[in-house]
């Protein structure tokens, strides 16, 4: 008799698997992957992968063992079951039975989970300089035919690799547009904007960075600006939805422009960067740098670049984008601002 109720316990326990009560009553049963402290992921046969509200949750049974960590940080290992008075009983094969409170759990992994965890945490401590790469690539066509034919192509694409220590970026804008409504086909458009950026951070608060960005407008007569700089940085605010840096540094500004013009001058910089989340789905970022002449004085010029994202699927978003260059002492005949705006979908990346 004790042997056939030790079979049907054991046989019970292989059909089920791990098992989830809730505060309804509900029970589902499947295997438990994670859970950190506020939301439980679980794999079911019929239902596939669930995500559940971890305070929802009354009691939890797993068959196989699984890795626990509790607020004092200590950490068991083995399968758990859940005690009358509603606490978490795990039975470690070197430690005996440890139990907790539900509410001092900090997480639970399957064995599995906890060696992708493990992975990511070693790639993480010591990345490859091709590991954690974001970034978008957004781009845009229009096109109308009849009494006039235009087209516009525009693209914009960043890409970014932040660590603890440190943050790398790189981005690139372009806008070029043609039409024939005056009877030839004319170029109305031509401007790119590209550079590349590194901060290291120096503290919790701040940061030193170097950058180097590189222009080229048609219609402003320039063929290239070359402007390396450096210097420090603040972050004021560092949250998960809200950022607030500050900066300040220096830069050479070398010019060349199609009227065989040539300018070289220093400059100040100063500025913000600004970064909200708005939502879970849609974040708004802004970057305004002031960077007065120290050559030739009363003379500056100021970048201002901003954006909406709001996020339609993981790889996929939807952006509004907008970016302006100021020059104080353009050349004679041309505007001092130019004002590139993009709206459109954005596909994204992340390694």
């Amino acid at each position: 008799m004790t042997k056939t109720l030790i079979f049907l316990l054991a046989t019970t326990s292989l059909v089920f698997g791990d098992q989830v009560t809730m505060k309804n009553g509900d029970k589902l049963t499947g295997t438990i992957i994670k859970s950190d402290g506020k939301k439980l992921t679980m794999k079911t046969e019929f239902a596939g992968e669930v995500t559940i509200d971890y305070t929802s949750i009354t009691a939890l049974t797993t068959s196989d063992a699984v890795q626990v960590g509790i607020k004092d940080g200590q950490v068991a290992v083995g399968p758990v079951s859940t005690s009358s008075d509603g606490k978490l009983q795990v039975a470690t094969s070197s430690a005996g039975t440890v139990t907790a409170a539900r509410d001092s759990v900090v997480y639970v992994r399957s064995k599995a989970e906890q060696a992708a965890y493990e992975k990511e945490e070693a790639r993480l401590r010591n990345p490859r300089l091709v590991d954690l790469w974001t970034g978008f690539l957004d781009m845009g066509f229009a096109q109308s035919q009849g009494n006039a034919n235009t087209r516009t192509f525009t693209l914009n694409t960043n890409a970014s690799r932040a660590t603890s220590r440190d943050k790398m970026s790189v981005y690139y804008t372009s806008i070029f547009s043609t039409s024939d409504a005056s009877g030839k086909s004319l170029t109305t458009a031509n401007a790119k904007r590209g550079g590349i950026g590194y901060n290291l951070n120096l503290s919790k608060r701040t940061y030193a960075f170097g950058s180097v960005d590189l222009e080229n407008d048609q219609f402003q007569s320039l063929d290239l600006r070359f402007s390396p700089a450096g210097g420090g940085g603040i972050h004021a605010v560092k949250r998960e939805n809200t950022t607030f840096d500050v900066f300040f540094g220096g830069s050479l500004n070398r010019e060349f422009f199609t009227t065989g013009l040539t300018r070289t001058s220093g400059e100040l910089i100063t500025g913000e960067e600004f970064m909200h989340k708005l939502s879970a789905n849609s974040t708004l970022r802004e970057k305004l740098s002031f960077l007065p002449n120290l050559s030739q004085s009363g003379n500056y010029r100021m970048n201002f670049d901003t954006s909406m994202i709001t996020a339609v699927r993981k790889w996929l978003a939807w952006q509004v984008s907008f970016s302006d260059r100021y020059l104080s002492n353009p050349v004679a005949g041309r505007k001092s601002n130019d004002i590139l705006f993009t709206t459109g979908v954005r596909l994204t990346f992340a390694k």
